[in-house]
């Protein structure tokens, strides 16, 4: 009875803050402002302009998160090989810019990457050009590779840190070298790490909205910006909502996938 009676404020706090908030958005995407029941807000979804943002979105995401892959892989693998002392050190190091404001760690890169940052001043010290560096594409990856390569390389690193030594040992003690024990040993192993980091990258990734505004200037538009969009500025509850449904229903078609990989390879995300 106490046992039942101690899960009642997460059920109250599941239904106020998560059920209770998608049922309202549910509501809003399929009526009017008039209230009646409609499909319209979905079918404006098929706009050319929604769809291209759509399109950038998965793009951006998919290249933010195949990138942080490249990145934290070798470094979750460094980090599990050092010394007690510095593994500690370099743990700490990573997840030190998360201690700091999300909004400022961006805001930081307006003044590295800006007209007069400190990008642009090295370059011209050395009597280069300066470059436009902000309000492009490759200036949204980059910061959002920054923010989210610690959720790639944390899951990787646990991962790879609780292989047993005695399987290593164990291919090394039957002839493989240590290019074959990473490939055939390694690697397998740490897959459930791997599709983990992928789905904690990817999925705040595609719905980012901050980072497109801030660097992008408003120039990069994401689907995050566009829901923004029609809540703050248009004031259009009912097709925000129906975009937001869309950006559910991704999210849970990648979870969807990854959870099935992960399950297959031994290990399940959520």
């Amino acid at each position: 009875m106490l046992k039942r009676a101690g899960g009642i404020p997460y059920i109250i706090w599941t239904i106020m803050f998560i059920i209770l908030p998608i049922l309202i958005i549910s509501y809003y995407s399929v009526t009017l402002a008039d209230g009646s029941v409609s499909l319209s807000n979905f079918r404006l979804f098929f706009d050319a302009r929604i769809l291209n943002v759509v399109k950038r979105s998965l793009f951006t995401a998919t290249m933010t998160t195949v990138i942080c892959l490249l990145l934290g892989y070798p470094l979750a693998f460094f980090i599990s090989k050092v010394s007690k002392k510095t593994e500690k050190f370099l743990v700490v190091l990573l997840v030190l810019p998360m201690w700091m404001n999300f909004l400022l760690r961006t805001y930081a890169w307006q003044a590295i990457l800006g007209k007069n940052g400190v990008i642009n001043n090295l370059l011209n010290f050395v009597g280069l050009p300066s470059q436009h560096l902000m309000f492009t594409g490759t200036a949204v990856i980059l910061v959002m590779v920054y923010n989210f390569l610690p959720f790639m390389v944390l899951p990787i690193y646990t991962v790879i840190k609780k292989i047993d030594k005695g399987v290593l040992e164990a291919a090394e003690d039957l002839g493989a070298n240590s290019v074959h024990v990473f490939f055939r040993v390694v690697l397998p192993l740490s897959v459930p790490g791997i599709v983990s980091g992928v789905s904690m990258t990817f999925l705040p990734a595609v719905s980012s909205f901050v980072i497109p505004d801030l660097i992008g200037g408003g120039k990069f538009n994401m689907i995050g910006n566009q829901i923004e969009k029609q809540f703050l500025l248009m004031s259009n509850w009912h097709f925000g909502s129906a975009l937001s449904m869309v950006l559910v229903l991704m999210i849970l078609i990648s979870v969807y996938f990854t959870n099935r990989y992960a399950d297959d390879e031994g290990g399940q995300l959520w």
